[in-house]
């Protein structure tokens, strides 16, 4: 009797999994190697196959700052929880004293204040993000290098047991946890070999051939130098970021200048819509690209210039209800200009329905503005 044989295919993603990977490549430019390192473990998760006797996953970001290592996480809790503050962040530079790990774990029985000490870390703290279809949680150690040595070594007993003992003999169990780990070992480093900055690459100052892989291969032999072998050991996997070029510099100024367009329209009263046009973006772009602060300087160019221009625009009565702004840039006086165009009839009604499972996240809102004639008003 002739047997069939069935092709199956690994590499397949179920529709849950699929829509995670298009929601945070949506939201996160330019670092496709953390983005699957995080998918992969989220499809092993929902699939049931993650070990019981260890965390879900223990992930190590390198790359200088601005690169996006704290983003990517935020932006997985946002997707999946509906809000990025559900993500329990550890910043280890309150760490970098022996006795500061019972602000972590809380002090034991007998010490003074024990009792006024409450840990950071706590089953409770874990199961504030857990639902009915989904139980996990994210645990991100932001600047692990400027840990104490008293925090590494009870990271490496959390990495590798999924355990923690509070100072109260309490266990928290962290096997329903992705642990997250972020370090700018290697930065200095790393600006030496990429001209255009921190965290991105101008591709007229040096060619981009073979960066990416020096780049790489520099932050991981700074954290072999840093970290035992025991604590390299127990992470799965070592993601440096990429280096962000022109291009996908734009796609941050796209996400980032959406984000503002929401929060604008999320207001009760003063609802009205924006566009910015080419030049305003090109303004935006340099004006947000630095060689000490990497693409976050961008984040911080888009509120000094927009944000806060559109705050007083709304504080003084200039803008209202339905009106249709244009930002563009004015060589003449060199700064950006803001005019009206037209009333718009309808605005779109905003649903906050961030999670996976209720679709798309909240920050990839599209709105769409209708066409216009670039008649200039009154400024």
């Amino acid at each position: 009797m002739a047997t069939r044989t069935t092709i199956l295919d690994p590499m397949l993603r179920s529709p849950e999994s699929a829509e995670f990977e298009v929601a945070l490549q949506s939201m996160i430019v330019g670092q496709e190697q953390g983005v699957q390192a995080l998918m992969e473990l989220y499809q092993v998760f929902c699939a049931g196959l993650n070990s019981p006797a260890r965390p879900v996953g223990n992930l190590l970001f390198l790359g200088p700052t601005g690169s996006g290592k704290t983003r990517i996480v935020e932006a997985a809790a946002e997707i999946l929880f509906g809000d990025a503050r559900t993500v329990i962040k550890v910043d280890c530079a309150e760490f970098q004293q022996s006795h500061e790990i019972a602000k972590l774990i809380g002090s034991p029985p007998g010490y003074l204040g024990h009792r006024e000490t409450h840990p950071l870390i706590t089953p409770e703290a874990l199961a504030a993000s857990h639902t009915d279809k989904l139980k996990l949680s994210f645990l991100l150690f932001d600047e692990i290098e400027k840990a104490s040595d008293a925090l590494w070594q009870l990271l490496v007993g959390m990495l590798d047991k999924a355990t923690l003992t509070l100072g109260d003999n309490r266990r928290v169990d962290l096997s329903q946890t992705i642990i997250f780990l972020t370090s700018n070992l290697g930065g200095g480093e790393i600006t030496e070999l990429i001209q255009g900055g921190m965290g991105f690459v101008q591709p007229k100052d040096k060619p981009a051939t073979g960066l990416d892989e020096k780049v790489e291969r520099t932050a991981l032999e700074a954290a072999r130098r840093k970290f035992s072998p025991e604590f390299m050991n127990r992470l799965d996997k070592v993601v440096v970021v990429r280096s962000l070029r022109r291009e996908q510099l734009e796609e941050v100024l796209e996400i980032e200048l959406r984000m503002v367009q929401r929060r604008v329209l999320e207001r009760e009263n003063g609802r009205f819509l924006f566009r910015v046009t080419a030049a305003g973006r090109e303004f935006l772009l340099l004006e947000g690209t630095d060689q000490r602060y990497g693409a976050r300087h961008l984040k911080r160019a888009i509120e000094t210039h927009v944000v806060h221009a559109l705050a007083n625009l709304l504080a003084t009565e200039q803008v209202k209800l339905g009106d249709m702004l244009c930002i563009d840039w004015d060589e003449r006086i060199e700064q950006l200009v803001f005019w009206k165009e037209q009333a718009v009839r309808a605005l779109p009604l905003l649903q906050r329905e961030p999670k996976l499972g209720q679709r798309r996240a909240a920050s990839r809102l599209t709105v769409k503005i209708p066409s216009t004639a670039k008649q200039r008003g009154a400024v």
